[in-house]
C-alpha cells in the first residue's frame, strides 16, 4: 500500500528539487541568486537581477517541472489517482531541494502548475482569486496566499464522476501544500500586517 503513494511522492520530489532559478541565473553570468535577495531559487527572487525574461523563465520551468511529473507518472501507473501525491512531492522538493542543503524556493509556481495539471477547475478559481486580490490590493504574496485557500475546497468539490482524480484526497493534499506554502510565506505575511510588503510594480 506504501508503494501507491510513496514512489510518486519520489518522483515528484526528484522533479521538484531541480533549481530551475539557480541554473538558468548561473548560465546567464549572474551568478548564485541566492546571494541576493530573499535568497531563494524562486522566481520572484531571480527577478530581482532585474532580468524580467529570465524570472519569467524560471516561473515558466518551476511550473512545468510539476507538470511533467505528474504526467509522466500517470502514464507510468495508468491512473490518475497518484497525481495528488506527485504535486506533494513536487512541491516539497522545490521547498527543500536535497542538491541545496534544502534551502529552496517558497512554491507557488509549482502549486500552481500541479494544480493545473489535476484540475482545471481548480486551477480557474485559483487564477479568479489571485487576479481580484492582486487587482485590488498590488500585493502579489496577498493574492498568492487566499488564492491557495481556494484551491483544496474547489478540488474537493470537483469530485465528479467525469474528475480523473478523487477530488476529495487531492483537496486534502493541497490543503497541505496551502500549509506548507503559508509557512514558507511568513516572512511576507508579517510584512503584509506591518504594511511594509513590496507591492507589484513598485520598484525595491
Amino acid at each position: 500500500m506504501a508503494y501507491a503513494f510513496l514512489f510518486p511522492l519520489l518522483i515528484g520530489y526528484a522533479f521538484g528539487s531541480a533549481p530551475f532559478g539557480l541554473i538558468l541565473t548561473r548560465l546567464a553570468g549572474l551568478g548564485d541568486v541566492r546571494n541576493i535577495g530573499s535568497g531563494n531559487i524562486g522566481a520572484t527572487n531571480v527577478l530581482r537581477t532585474g532580468r524580467k525574461g529570465l524570472a519569467a523563465a524560471t516561473l515558466l520551468a518551476d511550473g512545468l517541472k510539476g507538470v511533467v511529473a505528474i504526467l509522466l507518472t500517470v502514464q507510468w501507473f495508468n491512473s490518475w489517482e497518484p497525481a495528488p501525491f506527485v504535486a506533494l512531492g513536487a512541491f516539497v522538493g522545490h521547498l527543500f531541494p536535497v542538491w541545496l542543503k534544502f534551502r529552496g524556493g517558497k512554491g507557488i509556481a509549482v502549486y500552481i502548475g500541479t494544480l493545473c495539471a489535476i484540475s482545471w477547475l481548480a486551477a480557474a478559481s485559483f487564477a479568479l482569486i489571485w487576479l481580484v486580490v492582486a487587482f485590488a490590493t498590488r500585493y502579489s504574496s496577498l493574492a498568492a496566499l487566499l488564492a491557495t485557500l481556494v484551491a483544496p475546497v474547489a478540488l474537493w468539490l470537483d469530485n465528479t464522476s467525469s474528475a480523473p482524480i478523487d477530488g476529495q484526497m487531492a483537496g486534502l493534499v493541497f490543503a497541505v501544500m496551502t500549509t506548507l506554502a503559508w509557512i514558507m510565506h511568513r516572512a511576507n505575511i508579517s510584512r503584509l500586517i506591518q504594511g511594509t510588503e513590496s507591492k507589484i510594480g513598485a520598484k525595491e
